[in-house]
Formats: structure tokens, sequence, C-alpha cells
């Protein structure tokens, strides 16, 4: 149950994405299962506003994170900003209308989740989208900030794991909806074949079944993200680091050095080094050594996001550095 730090954009987890699959997968099951019963596969607007505590965690927040959105607000009773706060983060659930789920967590009564959050004060408001935990921000934020953080929240969730949220029925009873209500894809069969290549360590099978769904729709958010993140995974195998980072210090010419070193710049986290790497040997290079780098630059955008601040700003460095 201890949540994993994530930034919405500029991670390399094909864990998040299968884990997004498979919960998809599942609502699927339970929404097959509700129409048989007659159900509408809806969720009353007071579903989109729960109480969560330890014992419902890993039901109420991780397991629905793979579904929609879910942002925590952590607060107490005497917290005097959290009685600020907590209504407008309660009236824009509600106005969002199933785009994210607002889970509110009582710190004095769930202090363990509070450590395993790294709480230092309230109120302190994260999300979790397909299992991993993000720091929102803490104290009372003004609306429009609110609105800013949470409309690049949803758009992320959606992007880069295809979660569209729940569909929100005025007129269902509370409490008596599935707890998904994403639609149902056309190519839900290649992508969990794809998730299952990546559970098994089958990185080659992932890529090609990604690719088998790019082929009939190039502009699929969630296997270009899939595939993009398998593909570096691929490269990266079997490398050995120190003679990688080596080769690249002593080459600062050379593409395919450098190209190995971002490889391995960027699956350890340290984008803005990556980025800056390849920027760098585009400055220092010409034909097509050049266009290579720029290729594998423009791949690990796709890894991080194209939202990420970081590809902005690296976008901009690379045109100056082309033109």
């Amino acid at each position: 149950m201890q949540p994993r730090n994530m930034s919405m954009s500029g991670v390399v987890d094909l864990a998040a994405v299968k884990a997004a699959q498979e919960a998809k997968a599942k609502a699927e099951q339970a929404r097959a299962e509700a129409a048989r019963q007659g159900g509408t596969g809806a969720v009353s607007p007071a579903d989109l506003v729960i109480d969560v505590d330890e014992a419902g965690f890993e039901r109420d927040v991780l397991q629905r994170s793979a579904e929609v959105p879910v942002v925590i607000d952590f607060w107490a009773e005497w917290c005097q900003p959290c009685k600020q706060l907590s209504p407008v983060l309660e009236r824009l659930a509600v106005e969002y209308n199933g785009r994210f789920l607002l889970a509110k967590i009582d710190v004095d009564a769930n202090q363990m989740l509070m450590q395993q959050f790294g709480i230092q004060g309230i109120p302190a408001v994260f999300a979790v989208v397909a299992g991993q935990a993000l720091p929102l921000f803490q104290g009372v934020a003004g609306e429009q900030q609110i609105r800013e953080t949470l409309d690049q929240l949803v758009a992320v969730a959606e992007q880069r794991f295809g979660l569209t949220g729940l569909t929100v029925d005025p007129d269902a009873e509370p409490g008596g909806g599935p707890q998904a209500a994403a639609a149902e894809g056309p190519y839900d069969a290649a992508l969990n074949a794809a998730a299952q290549a990546l559970d098994a360590g089958d990185l080659g099978g992932a890529v090609q079944a990604y690719k088998n769904v790019l082929a009939d729709d190039p502009a699929h958010p969630e296997a270009k993200l899939g595939l993009a993140q398998a593909e570096l995974l691929q490269r990266v195998q079997g490398m050995d680091p120190q003679k990688v980072r080596q080769e690249a210090a002593e080459k600062p010419k050379d593409a395919r050095a450098q190209i190995a070193a971002a490889d391995l710049d960027l699956v350890g986290g340290h984008v803005e080094d990556a980025f800056g790497r390849l920027i760098e040997t585009v400055q220092r290079t010409a034909g097509d050594d050049r266009e290579a780098v720029r290729l594998r630059l423009l791949e690990l955008f796709e890894v991080v996001g194209q939202e990420d601040p970081r590809v902005v700003g690296a976008r901009r460095a690379l045109a100056r550095a082309l033109f």
C-alpha cells in the first residue's frame, strides 16, 4: 500500500501503463456485468466525493486511480485552513463532472497514511494516477490556481493513461454505480497483450503490440507512450552504464556515444541532463549524425510527455541549435 512518488510527466514507468490497462479491462468486465443486470454504468454526483481511511485506501484510491484520477484532500477537524479549502475542492469535484474523484482523508484518524505521504502540514493535496502519487499543493490555494492544477491533472491522465473519468448521472442512486465508466476501446486486446508482455519481461513483444495499435491509429496516446518507453528500456537493456558514460565523456562529438548516454540519463530520471546532452551534441555535429541525434531527442520527448515544461523548453533550445 506504499504510495510511489511521481511527477505528472517525465516518468519512465511501464508498470503504471500496464496497471491502467489491467484496471480498464476489469472496469469493462464490471460494466458488462452491470449492463446484464440492467445497470446504467453511471455514478451519482454524490459519489464524486468520498471519505477514505487506511482500511479502504487500496480499494478506494489505488485501484480506482487506474480508472479515474483521484485527488486526495488531507484535512483535520481542528484545521481552519482546511475548512476554507475543502468546500472548494468538493464543489469543483462536482463541477468537473467525473473527470476526477475527490478522496478526503482525516489525518487524525489515519496517521499511517499521513506518514506514508510525508505530510508535514495540512491542508495538503495530492493526486494518485494509475497507482502513482504526486503532490499538487500544500496550504490554501486560490481557486484559479486549483483549477489550473486540476486541468493539467485530468489532461495528463487522459493523454498518458487513457483515463477519461467517470460517467455521472444526476438520477443515479448514490453508491449504485460501478467504480469505472471508461468507454471500451477497439484496441484493448493489443494493449492487454503489451501489458502481458511487459509483465513477462518481453520488451520486444510489448514493442510489437504497441506497434500493432499504432498501425491502425498512429495518434493513439497510450500506445505512443508505451512504445516510446518500451523501446527506451529495450535499448538500455544489457548496457554497461560505466562504460557508456566513460565513452560519452571521452567522445563529446560522437553521436552514438551521446545518444546511448542520454538514454541512460532518462531511464535514471535525469530528464534535463538527457535533453541537454543531445542538444549540445546537435550543436557539435552535422549531417547524418546530427539528424540521428535530433530524432532520438524527439523520441525522448514522447517518453517524457509533450506537455512537460522541460520538453517545451528543450524544443525551443533544439530549434535554436538547428537554426
